[in-house]
């Protein structure tokens, strides 16, 4: 479907015009926002990450606006790749932006197509008999894993499952050369971590206090996703025309620059750029991943985690406030004033009231702040995404709507006025699912209904 032929409208609500069609971009009720499909796809399922959303979405984005070869794609939260893989099996040039070190390093090993088939096999049968050797040698006495691992690690694992999971990552770091062969043992044995678990692992947080009833074993479980990886490789490898594939550790809200200084995203480069930036919703996107940060030895305290971490993403936690570094009167920033002055208004007086209410609760959870940094910091990657997006071009982003403390944000609406304020054109907005139906037990959560919606700008 062509977007120049759509007719348009004013929103009477918020007077900002929206464009609109006879035809949905996606039908409604599909969980095309979350990453149910890609736990079954070659290479997505290689890391089961709860916050990204389905490879289905990314390939029929394509299809639907037009991008093919020669075009160029951007994520600018592009997590563990989603996006870049499908980019890449279709022959289409694609930049992803990621500011978590650890997330980033798996999507820069699942796109790692390079290599022979014939050697990878072979390398993997050889240290996969070597691996098993060593873990039937047994843990030498001389270690002692208690200095190895933080408390969190010993709370997941018996001392037996602990030593070997311990044995393979030694093995992977000391005689593997350091490059993509070895960073696919990594992953494979990073995939392991929580299958053979004994404690409750699943995402978002990990519970050491429940316990998993079924067991794996080690070796059997690290060798069956070792050879899983390898099949998939071999179905992915050749797919698609040559393109370019650029895989970034940085930061979406800053204008990225070159070792030389120049703009590494060129003005008005991207003919389309899909992501899902983080929700309102008070996840933890660098405690996610405490688990595998802890085991190899990336991070030993919640301390650690902050400053190697969590104080390089955008703020969608109350984890990440520190309300010194707000004006309490005034916790957005004069930009979204100027650009959007009724969206600014509306936004302040409901921080406003989450402040009021903070201060009655248990808690006092910093939601207030939290929806000012939100905001703030997505105004900075709108303007930069507004920069970058050709004209005519579209930006799809996957978001959910929040309810802290019982205040209602409509953050796809929100961001849609914030976006029209910064330089795109138009905006719609088309639910995909609901949420929160699993929480309606909880007496001290909010009855406020949501959804997850896709968030469609048009430039």
């Amino acid at each position: 479907m062509n977007l120049d032929s759509v007719t348009q409208t004013v929103c009477f609500i918020t007077g900002e015009e929206r464009f609109v069609s006879t035809e949905r971009f996606l039908s409604a009720g599909r969980d095309i926002g979350t990453f149910k499909d890609s736990l079954r796809a070659p290479i997505h399922r290689w890391f089961k990450y709860p916050a990204g959303y389905s490879y289905k979405l990314v390939h029929e984005a394509f299809k639907f606006f037009d991008i093919r070869p020669g075009n160029w794609v951007l994520d600018p939260f592009s997590g563990c790749g989603t996006t870049l893989i499908e980019a890449k099996k279709a022959g289409i040039n694609s930049i992803g932006i990621e500011a978590h070190f650890f997330v980033h390093w798996v999507a820069e090993t699942k796109l790692f197509w390079d290599f022979n088939l014939g050697e990878l096999h072979a390398s993997i049968h050889h240290d996969l008999n070597a691996i098993k050797q060593l873990l039937e040698q047994g843990l030498p006495t001389s270690v002692d894993l208690s200095y190895i691992f933080p408390p969190l690690v010993h709370k997941c694992y018996s001392p037996e499952v602990l030593g070997q999971l311990y044995l393979i990552r030694e093995y992977i770091a000391q005689e593997i050369e350091p490059g993509p062969y070895q960073n696919l043992l990594k992953l494979a044995l990073t995939d392991t971590l929580r299958t053979v678990s004994s404690a409750g692992t699943g995402w978002p947080y990990i519970a050491p206090n429940k316990r998993k009833q079924a067991q794996y074993d080690v070796f059997t479980a690290y060798k069956d996703q070792l050879w899983l990886m390898y099949q998939d490789l071999a179905t992915t490898i050749g797919l698609g025309t040559e393109c370019q594939t650029l895989n970034i550790l940085g930061d979406a809200r800053k204008r990225l620059k070159t070792t030389e200084g120049e703009d590494l995203i060129q003005d008005a480069m991207i003919d389309l750029a899909i992501t899902s930036p983080p929700y309102l919703n008070n996840y933890d996107y660098a405690d996610r991943t405490r688990l595998e940060l802890y085991f190899f030895g990336l991070a030993r305290t919640w301390g650690e985690i902050t400053d190697k971490i969590r104080d390089q993403l955008m703020i969608a936690s109350t984890t990440q406030v520190r309300r010194s570094e707000f004006d309490p009167d005034h916790p957005l920033i004069d930009a979204i004033k100027d650009c959007a002055p009724a969206l600014y208004e509306e936004l302040t007086a409901k921080i406003k009231l989450l402040s009021e209410r903070r201060l009655k609760k248990g808690g006092r959870k910093d939601y207030d702040f939290m929806v000012a940094g939100y905001f703030n910091d997505m105004y900075q990657t709108l303007v930069e995404a507004a920069r970058v997006i050709k004209s005519g071009g579209t930006y799809l982003l996957v978001l959910g709507d929040s309810a802290p403390y019982g205040v209602y944000i409509p953050t796809d609406e929100y961001l849609g006025r914030l976006a029209c304020g910064v330089g795109f054109e138009e905006y719609r907005i088309e639910e995909l699912r609901k949420r929160g139906g699993k929480w309606k037990k909880n007496p001290q959560r909010h009855s406020v209904p949501l959804h997850e919606s896709l968030l469609i700008l048009r430039k």
